[in-house]
């Protein structure tokens, strides 16, 4: 009798363990979708192909996580049929293609986010964005290219896609690509 008492109180601690985690497991996801936004629906239904990140060309990471920080390098303009947007703002590149290149940027970006955590959804806020513009001395207009990176994290993202940034003026940037940003984005544990 003792014998199936004592089973019957494990059964029951075991069972509510079980149920604990399975509520925690809900409550994540509540809480990633608590505004109703499904990113990857988003994305979906602004017709965005993720690109598949290319591997760094040096001794470092496209992106690395911090407990639930990810800290995003520095990505390029990556066109979806192959190469990227080339050439300085203001000495040959027009303010609208400055701002094409930085929501390239941004998809960049996104594409390896989510190599790195599977799921967009996850996301809980974009936190802070380095945005910088290769740019003749004469351009002045690096704020608005870089909103081509900033309105797409609040497309897909809503008002969690809301984030700090700089948006900096370079003399040259790698291969002489148009722009370069970087960022960090808070996930849901």
């Amino acid at each position: 009798m003792k014998k199936d008492v004592l089973f019957c109180f494990l059964s029951l601690v075991l069972l509510a363990g079980c149920a604990e985690n399975k509520t925690t497991e809900t409550n994540t996801q509540a809480e990633a979708n608590q505004d109703g936004i499904d990113a990857e629906q988003r994305i979906a239904d602004l017709g965005i192909q993720l690109i598949q990140p290319n591997a760094p060309t040096a001794n470092y990471l496209k992106a690395k996580r911090v407990g639930n920080l990810v800290f995003l390098a520095g990505h390029g303009p990556d066109k979806p049929e192959g190469g990227q947007v080339i050439g300085k703002l203001g000495g040959g590149l027009e303010l609208e293609e400055g701002i094409a290149a930085a929501r390239y940027t941004g998809i960049s970006l996104l594409s390896s986010l989510k190599a790195e955590i599977g799921d967009l959804n996850k996301v809980k806020n974009i936190v802070r964005a380095q945005g910088m513009v290769n740019a003749d001395p004469s351009f002045t207009q690096h704020s608005q290219v870089i909103n081509g990176f900033s309105d797409l994290m609040v497309e897909v993202f809503g008002e969690k896609g809301k984030h700090a940034r700089a948006a900096i003026g370079m003399s040259s940037l790698p291969n002489n690509i148009a722009v370069e940003i970087d960022m960090i984005v808070e996930i849901h544990e």
